[in-house]
């Protein structure tokens, strides 16, 4: 009896170094190659983010209409304004090209003044999420 009694801390003993063992055996490096179309879609994620509109944000509406004028209304717009973000919003049955992120009403009047040089309709807009 007495030899059982000992066998079993040293039993209890090997089966916990061998569960240790095992599991330092399962733990994997996992390295991520830092692929450049990876960054760009992150880019590209923030970007949309930080342009959601938002209740308490302005934009300017530049055109209503059919979709592929809309896309070159974009295209052209963003040429011309590098520094101001640019979407296309469907609302039925128009897609709406919304301009500008800004924050107070006196900073889109300021951008307004401005595009309005280049577009003929052009609206201040408060959208509503």
């Amino acid at each position: 009896m007495r030899i059982l009694r000992l066998g079993k801390p040293i039993f209890y003993s090997m089966i916990l170094s061998l569960s240790v063992f095992y599991s330092k055996a399962q733990i994997i490096k996992n390295t991520a190659n830092n692929d450049s179309k990876i960054e760009q879609l992150l880019n590209e994620k923030r970007k949309i983010n930080s342009s959601i509109a938002l209740n308490d944000r302005y934009k300017i509406q530049i055109f209503s209409g059919e979709s592929e004028k809309a896309k070159k209304t974009v295209v052209l717009f963003k040429q011309e304004f590098k520094e101001i973000d640019a979407t296309i919003v469907f609302n039925t049955p128009n897609y709406k090209v919304w301009v500008g992120n800004f924050k107070t009403r006196m900073e889109a009047e300021r951008n307004f003044v401005e595009i309005k040089k280049k577009y003929k309709n052009v609206l201040l807009i408060k959208p509503n999420k």
